[in-house]
């Protein structure tokens, strides 16, 4: 017994020292660790990786093993003032991952099985820190404080009119010149959970905004091969708020060259019809327009097509008001890639949903695996509130985008991958 103990520590102590901890470290988590459990490796990812085997058909005496879920942490470079910046990999018991960064709450990856079982990343991203601060188009980021467009970067609230930077020509996109996306956010691992959740304090005027709101994102990786966001919010003072996660997909693997192929089912019976600098008009019956998405199509079937809609976006980028019965979770989107049998459905407690087909992508970025991303290679589902809604309080079927003191805003995001 002393024996097969000594090797238990001698192996954790190897797999510390690999993920980067000290020898400290080492010697503070493996009592903890010991203390709490008995082992290096937590009651509940002893009992997830069990039930992942059940679920396979396994017994326990089976001879093949599931790795337990894990949180690792690495270096990803630093801010200019000289703040250590980090990546963190959720692991769940099935060997998908997902690796998120504390700079704008970044996903920087997601590898998912296809229908053979390899696993590749479905998401766009840089292989460094300087690429996202000097050209990123908003990958994977917490985006806000108010996603998408308000127009002429002006809006009245409580009688007061604030302005916001004009950043994407007459209008404010995506909470200004230095969102959320260019932050450094606090991290907190949570080990048994497998989850990580960033805070910080954006304060009272950053980027034009009134209030100081105390915000928290936590991002939770499941067995189930679920990628869960709950973002929730404080404010001292009257303010407007719309947070979104902004990570661009391709199901055939980031790097393959176009997101044409892929199919999309929106639930969804009303679109946000635009004005040509993407401000929106009217809600919208989908019926008889190529924003139809009730029943599956391929997303390069109707994109070219000549409807006013698709020219002003140039493509896709519209959102869509989301079939709901209750205020529960409602399912959204259906996504699918048939060359790969990845299939991710997007589930949320928000309004609405934008569909961005990546009109802005040229090529000239060039992303983690050395590929370059041309036009169209990949694609945005962003759950949220209708854009301009600041500019539409009160209004029908517009939900209030207004967070008050000794209110918390909640919103929730959860992606659900599988394999066809």
């Amino acid at each position: 017994m002393k024996t097969s103990t000594q090797a238990l520590v001698l192996t954790a102590c190897i797999a510390a020292l690999a993920a980067g901890c000290t020898l400290s470290e080492i010697g503070d988590k493996t009592k903890s660790g010991f203390k709490k459990t008995g082992s290096y490796i937590s009651e509940k990812s002893k009992k997830a990786y069990g039930s992942t085997k059940k679920a396979l058909g396994l017994n326990k005496n089976s001879s093949v093993d599931l790795p337990p879920m894990s949180v690792s942490k690495q270096s990803f470079g630093e801010m200019p003032n000289g703040q250590k910046v980090f990546l963190y990999t959720l692991a769940n018991a099935n060997g998908m991952k997902v690796k998120v960064s504390d700079y704008g709450g970044t996903i920087v990856s997601i590898l998912a099985p296809d229908r053979n079982g390899k696993f590749g990343d479905i998401a766009l991203g840089f292989k460094t820190l300087a690429e996202y601060q000097e050209k990123s188009p908003y990958f994977g980021c917490i985006t806000g404080r108010y996603a998408n467009r308000i127009a002429d970067g002006n809006f009245t609230l409580e009688g007061k009119k604030y302005s916001l930077a004009a950043n994407n020509g007459k209008n404010h996109l995506h909470g200004g010149v230095k969102g959320f996306d260019k932050r450094l956010w606090a991290a907190e691992v949570d080990e048994h959970d497998i989850a990580i959740t960033f805070t910080r304090t954006s304060p009272d005027g950053e980027e034009g905004y009134p209030g100081a709101l105390v915000c928290k994102v936590t991002y939770t990786l499941t067995n189930d091969n679920e990628l869960r966001i709950d973002y929730k919010a404080t404010t001292d003072k009257p303010t407007v708020l719309n947070l979104t996660n902004h990570t661009y997909f391709n199901l055939a693997g980031e790097g393959t060259p176009t997101i044409l192929e892929h199919e999309l089912s929106i639930m969804s019976d009303h679109f946000v019809a635009t004005d040509d600098t993407n401000i929106p008009t009217a809600i919208t019956p989908v019926v008889g327009t190529p924003m139809d998405f009730r029943t599956f199509h391929r997303i390069g079937a109707r994109v070219e097509g000549d409807h006013n809609q698709l020219k002003f976006g140039k493509g896709y980028d519209h959102t869509w008001v989301i079939r709901r019965d209750d205020n529960d979770l409602a399912h959204a989107v259906t996504l699918k890639d048939q060359s790969s049998g990845r299939v991710m459905e997007i589930h949320t407690d928000q309004p609405g949903i934008q569909f961005y087909t990546g009109n802005y992508l040229d090529g000239t970025l060039v992303g983690k695996s050395g590929k370059p991303y041309p036009y169209r290679s990949g694609l945005c589902l962003e759950t949220q509130v209708l854009p301009d809604s600041p500019n539409h309080q009160g209004e029908k079927g517009w939900k209030s985008c207004v967070l008050n003191p000794g209110e918390t805003y909640k919103h929730v995001i959860v992606h659900k991958f599988r394999a066809e």
